[in-house]
């Protein structure tokens, strides 16, 4: 992967964003709703309640869809193990039955709901009652996990990690591993084995106890420290694959095949499945990377050598869900020709811009003035890479870089959403600093 990333100085970190006020009032992110539960989950909420309200604005209704692979999921699934490791000071256990898992996750759906929240989560994110128990877990007593596992070694590697260098280093994750193994093979003659040579049969095991481990350092840290870390870890798990899906590319390859005899054709094709492309989902600069590298090497396999990508003018932007005119809900209550930014005066009335998150994705917030709103790392200015053969690039760690620089901010931009406009994609597609005259 080194090769293909842009030349950007490692010290060009993104600058902070600032949001853009709406001019509306916002009833529907100040409506609540009662939740009905079951009366039959013993999590202690109340105790979780931060927790709970960052995990409602983070899957807020409209955008959790196109949130759910950066921060959407990532932030629910750090908040039900945090839920479970608290409640386990009371029960001793790191895990729910059958019968409470279901009855939990239905009350926590509610729960999130009731505070704007989408109302399909788990399919969403993919929850189901079962990851609220132990799966295949032979562990999941305190005790029992206290007696096996090397806690305070545990504890030294998670409690306070580098989210930059925890991807590289794997300081943290190494500990879970570890801890994974010992419980998942407490049973075993294979408990002196080593988390690398564990066996296939007992890598499903492992991965269940992940969850316990997981559960057990939410019980030792605070609620919100807990989601740092957490939410820490599964940005080096996002930051790994393209979360998107590449469809069939054959009218790309006839477009652009036959050493491209016509780019008119060649490039219309790629702008109709880049087009497809942005309508999946956020993603994280890094994400971009490497879906420009998967989608290159797909096109290097259909018989296209050309550098399609500067040829058309594709940029990492152009991979990440987009806002125009027709779509940008503030763009509407501002003078177009009254938009500026530091280099020049900006016409969003003709302008798409994309909107790559950071690879350390924030929380969205909730404010009664500006509304929801996300940080975007908005990199109009850099040339997707293509790749120089048809082979999938290996990821690596490059520790010379920051990951966070990769790539760097040239111009920045806060989304937002206001519920009362039903696009499925409402942000405001404008770079700030900004003046309204």
């Amino acid at each position: 992967m080194d090769a293909l990333l842009p030349e950007i100085s490692p010290s060009a970190t993104p600058q902070p964003f600032l949001p853009l006020l709406a001019p509306s009032p916002l009833l529907p992110f100040t409506n609540t709703t009662i939740p009905k539960l079951s009366g039959h989950c013993m999590l202690n909420f109340t105790a979780a309640e931060s927790l709970m309200s960052i995990t409602s604005i983070d899957c807020w209704s409209a955008f959790a869809p196109f949130l759910a692979n950066v921060i959407c999921c990532p932030q629910l699934d750090a908040t039900l193990s945090i839920l479970i490791g608290q409640s386990s000071k009371e029960t001793n256990v790191l895990a729910l039955n059958g019968t409470l898992a279901k009855y939990c996750l239905s009350d926590i759906e509610q729960i999130l709901v009731g505070q704007g929240a989408n109302d399909s989560l788990a399919q969403i994110c993919s929850i189901h009652a079962s990851n609220l128990t132990e799966n295949s877990c032979p562990v999941k007593d305190v005790n029992e996990f206290e007696n096996t596992v090397d806690t305070s070694k545990l504890l030294a590697a998670c409690a306070e990690i580098d989210p930059v260098k925890e991807c590289c280093d794997q300081i943290c994750q190494s500990a879970i591993l570890e801890a994974a193994t010992r419980i998942a093979l407490k049973s075993s003659e294979l408990l002196s084995i080593d988390a690398p040579h564990v066996l296939p049969k007992h890598s499903t095991t492992v991965h269940a106890c992940k969850s316990i481990v997981l559960r057990w350092l939410g019980s030792k840290l605070d609620p919100l420290h807990a989601k740092h870390v957490l939410r820490a870890l599964s940005n080096c798990n996002v930051n790994k694959v393209c979360p998107l899906n590449f469809p069939d590319m054959r009218h790309v390859a006839m477009g652009c095949g036959n050493g491209i005899s016509n780019q008119t054709a060649c490039c219309s094709a790629m702008g109709s499945y880049v087009t497809h492309l942005q309508k999946q989902s956020f993603i994280t600069n890094l994400q971009a990377l490497d879906c420009a590298a998967s989608l290159g090497t797909k096109l290097r396999k259909s018989n296209i050598t050309k550098n399609v990508y500067s040829l058309c003018h594709i940029s990492l932007k152009d991979f990440s869900l987009q806002a125009d005119s027709d779509t940008c809900f503030f763009c509407r209550f501002l003078p177009f020709e009254m938009l500026w930014n530091n280099n020049s005066n900006v016409s969003v009335g003709t302008q798409e811009a994309g909107c790559l998150l950071p690879s350390l994705p924030s929380d969205a917030t909730l404010d009664t003035s500006s509304g929801i709103s996300f940080l975007c790392d908005l990199n109009d200015n850099i040339p997707a890479p293509w790749p120089t053969t048809s082979q999938v690039p290996t990821s690596s760690c490059n520790k010379t870089i920051k990951i966070p620089a990769l790539p760097a901010a040239t111009s920045a931009q806060s989304g937002l959403y206001n519920d009362d406009v039903k696009h499925f994609l409402l942000f405001a597609s404008l770079m700030v600093p900004i003046m309204l005259l």
